[in-house]
């Protein structure tokens, strides 16, 4: 979220070298020559990973034909993706364009690596909800254009809720708890869920809860992740792992689709892109799998939970940010590419505009024809705005994806990774020269 204008030289002494360390330079560059170039489109490169977005850059290219942009597929931003376009930028060659997570993005500020489009975007931000602008705006100065949000769900087997007694898939956490106990009592070699190690879709469980893990208040940082709320999400999944009643294969394994695909595997609870991952996944499920709404903890008030989002970010050094900033909001808002990146990518548009496209409204087979956006279109009046990422969120994700996979085989607690990941966090804050309360 926007950071206060307080926090403005706190945020600039994140360096960029404190988040490059080590990493090697890679090649890029932000295309054609400058604007002293004689003729010819301008062209920009494009970095991310997200499927689909090659099909958006076709599109945009075909009727554009004053700008062209090149996509180049790297790994995903927590698989050395985000390192890549870091050190890329230091070095002076980045491409002007690249998919960066929301949570992130304050970190790519804070280092330097962003090129600050404010006035070249500022037609385009009335297209999209405030909150969802602030994703790209950090100390009033905004790097880029919002590509969706991600809210959360739960992607279940029809068949095999009813096979072990669940009428209705779970609308609370507490009912939640008693399938994954009816289940594992009626096969202990089935399991509801997987509780895996992936740090974001643990945030948005935090999320949900209200459990905040960054706040900023005058010139300092509070870091909340040991706070009661916190304790109260990690204590919940914790019992359930107390009592075996999910597997622990690490998010998103092939290990984890395998057991999905031969039933030992029944639902998983995770964001909006999750569903055409599991149905690219585990194809035999075809027509037996479901989305219904996330648990709550509180039926007659529900809150849900928000597991990423994107931007498109213009990185520093591009020559042509005017052109930059134009494909990026295109990108977001435009109708047929909305539609593919709806289709291929499984977004839920960020852009207002995006929210009546008439791919949201169709039927999807192996959800047996249910309309899977429905469920999430319903959900999203319901998801708190307030949630504030930190500037060190590398670090911070990193420490409590280590934890939850040392939590799923035993080795320690989640309430224990809460206080470890706080203390970790809160020195490496205090390391950048950031004022830390408490």
């Amino acid at each position: 979220m926007k950071a206060p204008v307080s926090m403005a030289a706190a945020l600039a002494v994140v360096t960029a070298a404190a988040l490059v360390a080590g990493c090697s330079s890679s090649g890029g560059g932000s295309g054609s020559a400058g604007p002293g170039a004689a003729s010819g489109p301008v062209t920009l490169d494009f970095w991310g990973w997200a499927p689909g977005y090659e099909q958006s850059v076709a599109l945009f290219n075909k009727t554009h034909p004053d700008i062209q942009v090149t996509f180049d597929k790297t790994a995903s931003g927590s698989k050395g993706g985000y390192t890549k376009m870091l050190t890329a930028a230091k070095a002076g060659n980045a491409p002007c364009l690249a998919q960066v997570g929301y949570e992130t993005l304050p970190s790519f500020a804070a280092a330097g690596a962003l090129t600050d489009v404010s006035k070249e975007t500022a037609g385009a931000k009335g297209q999209f909800a405030d909150w969802t602008w602030n994703q790209v705006t950090v100390d009033g100065h905004t790097y880029g254009v919002p590509v969706d949000t991600a809210p959360m769900a739960l992607m279940y087997r029809k068949d095999l809720f009813a096979k072990y007694g669940i009428d209705k898939p779970p609308a609370t956490w507490a009912e939640y708890a008693a399938d994954a106990a009816k289940v594992n009592a009626a096969d202990p070699t089935v399991h509801l869920g997987n509780f895996g190690n992936d740090a974001y879709t643990y945030a948005g469980l935090a999320w949900q809860a209200g459990a905040a893990w960054f706040g900023t208040a005058g010139d300092q940082w509070h870091v909340t992740l040991d706070s009661d709320a916190n304790r109260k999400v990690a204590g919940f999944w914790q019992d359930l792992l107390d009592r075996k009643l999910l597997t622990t294969d690490p998010s998103n394994d092939a290990s984890q689709f395998t057991g999905m695909a031969n039933g030992k595997i029944l639902s998983d609870v995770n964001a909006v892109w999750d569903a055409p991952i599991i149905a690219s996944s585990v194809k035999d499920g075809a027509g037996q799998w479901a989305v219904a709404p996330m648990p709550v903890w509180d039926a007659a008030a529900p809150v849900y939970g928000n597991d990423g989002g994107s931007a498109t970010a213009v990185l520093k050094g591009c020559a042509h940010a005017k052109e930059a900033a134009e494909f990026a909001a295109w990108m977001s808002t435009d109708a047929d590419s909305v539609a593919n990146l709806i289709k291929v990518t499984g977004i839920y548009p960020a852009a207002t505009s995006g929210l009546a496209n008439p791919a949201l409204a169709q039927p999807d087979p192996f959800y047996g024809g249910q309309v899977v956006y429905d469920v999430f279109k319903a959900e999203t009046a319901h998801i708190a705005t307030s949630w504030q990422w930190g500037p060190t969120m590398t670090q911070t994700s990193t420490d409590l994806g280590d934890g939850l996979g040392k939590a799923g085989s035993g080795g320690t607690t989640l309430p224990n990774v809460l206080a470890d990941v706080q203390g970790r966090t809160v020195a490496g804050l205090k390391q950048q020269g950031l004022a830390v309360a408490g």
